[in-house]
């Protein structure tokens, strides 16, 4: 098995990439009042500062800064992707089979039987996900900003301002951000 080391700085913030199993579907922005209910549910049981994200239809961006004297995102990202997964399994949603390439030999040497499928293992995310520890004042920014860009580099929209499913409309509103702000350094007009 894997050793995966992370780094657990407590208070620090934080840059997350959190996936589906299966990329190139829209459960996230289909199922966005889940997603947020799952996130408001966490916030309150374990409380952070979410400073931004961005909600893609197949996978999330987000920075967050922890608490002094706590480093546990890693439960908080569990608590999140196990209520979003309960409601939407609950509102009717099968996920699709994802089979690896490691699933493949497993099955091959098994007569075609997915052993991950035969254990119920089959999940709607993926089972890591990737961190990192933000270093300095302009990491920081470095990394909020290409969350909110994010829509913008995968062609969804023109302007970063024109994706509902972003915490940019909250700095926006705050006047923290201008309406004009458009990501990958584009200006938009409002």
């Amino acid at each position: 098995m894997s050793n995966y080391r992370r780094a657990r700085v407590t208070g620090a913030s934080y840059f997350f990439s959190v996936n589906l199993a299966r990329r190139g579907g829209d459960l996230l922005v289909e199922r966005i009042d889940d997603l947020r209910a799952a996130f408001s549910a966490t916030m309150l049981q374990r409380p952070f500062v979410c400073d931004a994200v961005v909600v893609l239809p197949d996978h999330i961006h987000a920075v967050w800064t922890l608490p002094k004297g706590d480093a546990d995102f890693s439960t908080r990202w569990g608590a999140i992707k196990a209520r979003f997964s309960m409601s939407v399994r609950r509102a009717g949603f099968t996920p699709p089979m994802v089979v690896t390439n490691t699933q493949r030999m497993k099955m091959a040497m098994n007569g075609g039987v997915n052993p991950a499928l035969r254990k119920g293992q089959v999940g709607i995310w993926q089972k890591r996900f990737w961190e990192h520890l933000i270093r300095d004042e302009r990491d920081y920014r470095n990394h909020v900003e290409y969350c909110w860009g994010n829509p913008v580099k995968h062609g969804f929209v023109e302007c970063a301002v024109d994706w509902p499913f972003s915490s940019i409309h909250r700095e926006i509103a705050r006047g923290m951000v201008s309406p004009e702000w458009g990501g990958l350094g584009r200006k938009c007009t409002a």
